[in-house]
């Protein structure tokens, strides 16, 4: 690997990644230029683990879903365990080897047709969910100790971008709710004479007996005119 084009081309893939507009679009980034930059990296994709359920996103390929469904349905793997277990990264040289380890996930991995695997965290449990960045390639010993070192440093990378994205849309989503709330308020308070404080105390009250989110309560209020 020549360090110096390599070190260029994430100068180039931190600054796509800020630009992107959505979680979607930085995640589908990450796992594309994965693919790209990481020597013997077939395929990737984010496996992330909410509340013990497995969710497979910006996937490259079928073989990264098939793969993170089957260790959510074992409940074992390398994916899975450096998710739930905080492990920043691992390399599997073989699959096909890891019998003793992950005695139902590894067969069945060989059979998917995954011969050598590489993992990293993105972000940690004080985040929230947990979740890792996972490479995949078809032949064994495809990923070499220069591999883990390019996909450490664009892991790295990525997680600082993903996290920003995941701030910016909690921000926008904020300022949306902020919206509709204030709209929904509006209404009540015009159509019932009631003061700001009571419009609210009535939408959280409607939230509260009928177990609906205030958002979506407000939503409702701003679609029909009313409760």
């Amino acid at each position: 690997m020549e360090w110096r084009d390599f070190a260029l081309n994430m100068a180039s893939m931190a600054r796509e990644l800020l630009a992107q507009e959505s979680v979607d679009a930085t995640l589908r980034k990450i796992t594309t230029w994965s693919v790209d930059q990481v020597e013997g990296c077939d395929a990737a994709g984010i496996l992330v683990l909410r509340k013990g359920q497995v969710e497979t996103l910006a996937a490259t390929s079928d073989l990264v879903v098939e793969s993170d469904r089957l260790q959510g349905e074992v409940r074992e793997g390398p994916c899975f365990d450096a998710a739930r277990t905080g492990h920043p990264v691992f390399r599997i040289k073989d699959v096909s080897t890891e019998a003793t380890r992950w005695r139902s996930y590894a067969p069945r991995a060989h059979e998917l047709g995954i011969g050598s695997m590489m993992g990293f965290l993105l972000y940690t449990e004080d985040e929230g969910d947990l979740g890792a960045l996972n490479l995949y390639s078809a032949e064994p010993g495809a990923f070499t100790e220069a591999s883990e070192t390019a996909g450490w440093l664009l892991a790295s990378h990525a997680a600082v971008a993903f996290s920003s994205a995941r701030e910016h849309a909690s921000l926008h989503r904020a300022v949306e709710t902020r919206h509709v709330i204030g709209e929904a308020m509006g209404i009540l308070m015009a159509g019932h004479d009631l003061s700001e404080a009571d419009a609210f105390a009535v939408l959280r009250r409607y939230s509260q007996e009928h177990n609906i989110k205030l958002r979506e309560v407000a939503r409702l209020v701003s679609e029909r005119g009313g409760l």
